[in-house]
C-alpha cells in the first residue's frame, strides 16, 4: 500500500465529534479492471446510508472493503479514528495480523445476500456462537441475549430450528439477528432482499428500517429504490467503481443532477 502516513487520519481531540466510517482514497482493482477508483466517503454516528448503482459499480466491494475482507491498493478505511486491517509504519501501511483484523471485524457487523449461516447449529447458535468465540460473552449470557435478539427479529419461536427448516426471509433476519449479537458500532447491508422471492422482501426491510429508527449506524447496498427514500439519511449513487452523486434521498432521487443518475434512476423507478 503506499498512502503516505501525513495523509492518515490522527485521533480526534476529545472534543471533536467522532466520526463512524472515513474512507479516503480508495483503490481497488484486478489485473487491467478498476473496481473502487478514488472513493471518498464518510459516515456520521447514527447515520443511515444507502448506495445504489448498476451490477459491477463496485457497491458490495466497497462494503468488504470498510470491513477489510477485501485490501484496497491504494487508500484506507477507518473506524472513530482507528485505521481498520492496517496499522503506520513509517511512510507506509502495514497489514495488521489476522487476529487484530478479525477483532476489529467484531465491531462492523455484515449482513450478506445469501445468509450464510452455519447449516449445523440451530438458529439460536448461530446468533450466539460469535460472542462466546470473541470472548464477548459466555455461552450462557450470550444464548440469553441471542434469545432476546430473536425476539427482536420476530423470530423467538424458532430458536431451536435449523436454517434448512425456515424461509429464506427467516434466515436473513437470523443473519440481522447475528450481526447485532457483537453489538458492533456499524452494520453493513449487502443487498439483504436480493436472494429472497418477492413476497418475503418486506419481512426483512421491516427489521432494518425498525434498526434505522434505533440510531445504529447503517450502510446498505440495496436494489430497492423505495426502501432507500424511506430510510436513508443519505443516498449515494454510484457507477463505474465511483462515486458520481451523493445528498439527501429527496435531492439524488428525485432531482439527481448527474446525467448518469438520472439515466439510472429513469429505468428503475
Amino acid at each position: 500500500m503506499s498512502t503516505p502516513t501525513s495523509q492518515l487520519p490522527r485521533p480526534a481531540d476529545a472534543d471533536a465529534p467522532a466520526l463512524a466510517i472515513e474512507i479516503r482514497d480508495v483503490h481497488k482493482w484486478y489485473g487491467a479492471h478498476r473496481v473502487l477508483d478514488g472513493i471518498d466517503l464518510t459516515v456520521r454516528p447514527g447515520e443511515v446510508t444507502v448506495i445504489v448503482g448498476p451490477s459491477g459499480s463496485g457497491k458490495s466491494t466497497l462494503l468488504r472493503v470498510i470491513n477489510h475482507l477485501e485490501k484496497p491498493q491504494i487508500g484506507h478505511v477507518s473506524l472513530n479514528g482507528e485505521l481498520i486491517g492496517v496499522r503506520r509504519h513509517g511512510e507506509r501501511l502495514k497489514e495488521l495480523s489476522e487476529r487484530a483484523i478479525l477483532a476489529q471485524r467484531s465491531r462492523i457487523g455484515f449482513v450478506f445476500q445469501n445468509f450464510n449461516l452455519f447449516p449445523h447449529l440451530t438458529v439460536l447458535e448461530n446468533v450466539a456462537a460469535a460472542p462466546v468465540a470473541t470472548g464477548l460473552l459466555r455461552k450462557p449470557e450470550a444464548q440469553e441475549s441471542a434469545r432476546t435478539l430473536l425476539g427482536r427479529v420476530g423470530l423467538a419461536d424458532k430458536a431451536g430450528a435449523y436454517p434448512r427448516q425456515l424461509s429464506g426471509g427467516q434466515q436473513q433476519r437470523v443473519a440481522i439477528a447475528r450481526a447485532l449479537a457483537l453489538r458492533p458500532g456499524v452494520i453493513l447491508f449487502d443487498e439483504p432482499t436480493s436472494a429472497l422471492d418477492p413476497e418475503l422482501v418486506g419481512e426483512v426491510l421491516a427489521v432494518i428500517k425498525d434498526l434505522a429508527t434505533s440510531g445504529t449506524t447503517l450502510v446498505i447496498v440495496t436494489h430497492e429504490i423505495g426502501f432507500a427514500r424511506e430510510v436513508a439519511d443519505r443516498v449515494v449513487f454510484m457507477d463505474g467503481g465511483r462515486i458520481l452523486e451523493q445528498g439527501p434521498p429527496e435531492q439524488v432521487l428525485d432531482r439527481p443532477q448527474h446525467p448518469r443518475t438520472q439515466e439510472f434512476l429513469s429505468k428503475v423507478l
